[in-house]
């Protein structure tokens, strides 16, 4: 079974499965939709492909505030981020989920959003909170960003695996790393932006060309690196993936485990916990939007703790509201990330294009 992690492309963690009650068809603009006049019952969520919700917590929003949802899934989250720019003067919906911390400012500065304040926002937990001044958004999840190994490889060949950065450019990892491409997936441009976090702007790049010279791979998107390169996921294994460490995410291999028939004592993948890059992941009510009241309530709902409890085993996530508890088989699986890199939202967009554009020539080039 191959796994979907959150949102894979310009910007990834949820699974590949199918909310029963979500509709994942046309913009929300005809009467009776998302995208009707006001006092419009139906409120349109719209999002990445990743998106997962369980059908009895949608449910529970739809009776206790009383308007229908309707999900527009829209490609991977980049896709999604850069529509929602296109769109803002007639967007497809009243709320965005699915940007994250490195595009935010994307967003923000093409006025994607409209300020709103969600109830009980200050459950967040303080070092998630992002635009505080204004709320334009509400942080709903996170996740971090971290090269996976393939346990079994590791065991058979009698090599420890990497723990961090400085081990990918070892000779003994030659060839073994595949990544997804920094200007076009949200892992990669995580990948990109720890490395540019743990050697600064003066020494990141040298670090990309000792792991170029080390043989790291780097295809498109997400789904590829591990669905189809990695040797450690059940895609991969199946595809004949033959590269024993990918970016992924700390939460990959809970799902990998969780959904392993029968589940495994342990994961059969593990993270290297010193090459994590911590995401986080935001919703706002939509600029323009056809039912603004019908999105704050959503809003509302999504940092409540129903919602935040059921992202984990949906998403493959973890919530962001205080107190949230996580599932028991998630937490059996889960790897402690306790110091992953971090990166202030305004210093991501004062140096993610001209990253990604130096990157781009160092690399793929």
């Amino acid at each position: 079974m191959s796994i979907t992690t959150r949102t894979c492309t310009a910007v990834v963690v949820g699974l590949g499965l199918v909310t029963t009650l979500a509709a994942c068809g046309s913009s929300g603009s005809g009467e009776g939709d998302g995208g009707s006049g006001g006092g419009s019952k139906t409120v349109t969520l719209v999002t990445h492909d990743s998106f997962v919700a369980s059908e009895g917590v949608l449910k529970e929003f739809e009776k206790e505030s009383g308007y229908e949802v309707k999900v527009l899934k829209d490609g991977d989250a980049g896709q999604a981020v850069n529509k929602a720019v296109l769109t803002k003067d007639n967007p497809q919906g009243d709320v965005f989920f699915g940007v994250d911390n490195t595009l935010l400012s994307r967003a923000l500065d093409n006025g994607v959003f409209q300020p709103y304040e969600a109830k009980d926002a200050e459950s967040v937990l303080s070092e998630y909170r992002a635009d505080q001044d204004k709320h334009r958004v509400t942080a709903i999840d996170t996740g971090d960003i971290c090269v996976n190994y393939d346990k079994a490889y590791f065991s058979e060949h009698e090599l420890d695996p990497p723990v961090s950065f400085d081990d990918l450019v070892k000779p003994a990892y030659k060839d073994l790393l595949v990544t997804s491409n920094a200007s076009t997936s949200s892992p990669g441009l995580g990948f990109l932006l720890g490395t540019a976090a743990q050697y600064g702007d003066e020494r990141w790049q040298d670090y990309w060309k000792k792991l170029k010279a080390n043989g790291v791979k780097v295809v498109d998107g997400w789904e590829q690196a591990y669905n189809e390169e990695f040797s450690g996921s059940a895609g991969g294994k199946k595809a004949g993936g033959d590269r024993p460490l990918v970016v992924s995410y700390a939460s990959s291999p809970p799902a990998e485990a969780i959904f392993s028939d029968p589940q495994p004592k342990t994961a059969p993948t593990g993270v290297a916990t010193g090459t994590c890059f911590r995401q986080v992941e935001y919703a706002g009510l939509l600029s323009n939007a056809a039912n603004p009241e019908g999105g704050k309530a959503l809003l509302d709902f999504m940092i409540g703790k129903t919602f935040q409890e059921d992202m984990p085993m949906n998403m493959f996530v973890d919530p962001v509201r205080e107190g949230a508890q996580l599932p028991e088989d998630y937490r059996k699986y889960s790897v402690e990330v306790d110091d992953p890199e971090t990166m202030a939202p305004d210093v991501i967009a004062e140096h993610r294009d001209e990253w990604v554009k130096a990157w781009t020539s160092l690399v793929l080039k």
